[in-house]
């Protein structure tokens, strides 16, 4: 029989750590929906950051072929080798993942994978890029995040949430909100709501693409927000304005839009645009 939370970190007298982030969640039932939104299955291999007391990571593992989790707690050991000892397909990997070299992670996962992850707040974005810019075999991230982030991460063009962020996970895939989480579903209970948002894979999506270059330009597309993107492409790339309303031109922009209204797509046309 599964332990409550609270008596589970009770009886091996581990205490919270507010320098790592740490809000548990165990709602039984909101674990499974966030595993069976992830589409895991008894063929995937999951890579899940942050195992917290091992309440996601048991749901993952009751229906996963493999988990490989990394935490960068040691004091959760003893926790999640007692919550975890019956299941014999998960490894936990007591490291930050992100001291981690991500090919010798992805290594350790043998071919494609899902990640599946309770980000605490304060990474969540470093996290998300790093996979999203530099994976190789990841198929899908399913990640709890505060919700202003996971409307940032899916918001659509021309949107106050939308950013340099939503157009570099638009590069690699597509991002959706899956279902909310209220604060009080947490232990300790955070001050914000969160959401959990799915961003699915597509390595066709934009093939050949020089995706340095693309996010080149949308760092300067977003450097100055409210300035029109002409200017901004002047400022950063020591343009003059004829080349840059021309490379507008070419990728078939407006000359007064700003870096907000465009979507990935344009982007990656404005980029070979500047490019040529």
């Amino acid at each position: 029989m599964e332990k409550p939370l609270k008596k589970l970190l009770s009886e091996h007298g581990f205490t919270l750590k507010k320098a790592y982030g740490q809000n548990f969640l165990s709602d039984k039932s909101l674990l499974e929906d966030i595993v069976i939104g992830a589409g895991v299955t008894k063929d995937d291999t999951v890579l899940e950051i942050g195992c917290g007391a091992g309440a996601l990571t048991t749901e993952l593992a009751k229906r996963a072929k493999r988990v490989i989790g990394y935490e960068i707690d040691h004091t959760l050991k003893p926790i999640l080798n007692e919550v975890l000892s019956e299941y014999d397909n998960v490894e936990i990997v007591f490291s930050d993942v992100m001291k981690n070299k991500l090919s010798d992670v992805e290594k350790k996962l043998g071919g494609k994978y899902i990640l599946v992850a309770n980000l605490p707040y304060y990474i969540t974005t470093p996290i998300v890029m790093r996979f999203i810019e530099e994976a190789k075999n990841l198929k899908a991230m399913v990640i709890m995040v505060q919700e202003e982030v996971a409307l940032r991460f899916a918001a659509k063009p021309s949107t106050s949430d939308y950013g340099a962020i939503t157009v570099g996970i638009n590069l690699r895939g597509d991002a959706e909100i899956i279902m909310r989480v209220p604060r009080e579903k947490f232990t300790p209970a955070p001050n914000v709501d969160s959401a959990v948002v799915k961003i699915d894979i597509d390595e066709t999506k934009f093939s050949g693409v020089d995706f340095k270059r693309v996010r080149d330009v949308v760092r300067v597309a977003f450097s100055s927000r409210r300035k029109m993107l002409v200017n901004n492409l002047m400022n950063g790339f020591k343009m003059t304005r004829s080349a840059a309303e021309s490379a507008l031109g070419s990728a078939g922009i407006e000359l007064t839009v700003r870096g907000e209204n465009l979507s990935a797509e344009q982007y990656v046309m404005l980029a070979n645009a500047i490019n040529n």
